[in-house]
């Protein structure tokens, strides 16, 4: 529905997406490998270089992400799903850490001020928000 408020033309989709570390499908051990981390994957019009090295077979995207990255497969809109894989179940300022080498990518380059200033700004956010989400209020 988004989608269809939008025009298409000069059009370019980036999604943000997390998931479980034991998600993901590789032939080492997943408790080797560095989490957070982040995987790529795009559809055929995006000509744009992406952050992070672009997710393997067998590894799959499931939900609201897989249906936006197809969604613009069909209809040839250039987009990218960045993937973070990750240990924790809340999101917490090490995951969205993650993310922030996509502040220089063309596309969100203009939306960032001061990238020196984003670790502070996050951690005040999830912060507030954490009060939020106590039980023993």
């Amino acid at each position: 529905q988004v989608f269809g408020c939008m025009r298409k033309e000069g059009l370019q989709v980036t999604i943000l997406s997390t998931c479980p570390v034991a998600d993901y499908k590789t032939q080492e051990s997943t408790l080797t490998l560095p989490s957070p981390f982040l995987k790529a994957l795009k559809t055929k019009e995006f000509k744009e270089p992406v952050c992070c090295p672009l997710l393997e077979q067998p590894n799959i995207v499931r939900d609201l992400p897989a249906a936006v990255l197809s969604y613009c497969q069909v209809w040839q809109i250039p987009a990218v799903l960045y993937q973070c894989y990750t240990d924790v179940i809340k999101l917490d300022t090490v995951t969205i850490e993650a993310f922030k080498p996509l502040l220089s990518s063309k596309i969100l380059k203009n939306l960032v001020k001061d990238i020196s200033e984003s670790t502070k700004i996050l951690k005040k956010l999830l912060t507030s928000n954490e009060t939020h989400n106590n039980i023993y209020i």
